[in-house]
């Protein structure tokens, strides 16, 4: 599955179009390799994400092509949450 589907699917970005703008960014790793929005996903590769000032790295549990709000979390399990501190 396309990464920018996979992330708008499991309800990580609300809009596919928002996921591919932030994948071609280079805000999206797979694996800990940047990867672009037509990157294949598998089951069991960790994405991270970089939303402004927060980190999130998740595990992919499972390949869906459409989901109810209630399921879309079974899609992906929470590694970590890390806050990015500016100092200045």
């Amino acid at each position: 599955m396309r990464l920018d589907k996979y992330l708008k699917v499991s309800r990580l970005i609300k809009r596919r179009s928002v996921a591919k703008e932030v994948a071609d960014k280079g805000r999206v790793k797979i694996n800990g390799g940047v990867a672009k929005s037509s990157a294949n996903v598998k089951v069991g590769d960790e994405i991270t994400i970089q939303f402004g000032n927060k980190i999130v790295t998740v595990r992919v549990e499972a390949l869906m092509d459409s989901t109810k709000k209630e399921d879309a979390k079974e899609m992906f399990s929470l590694l970590n949450t890390e806050q990015i501190v500016e100092e200045g």
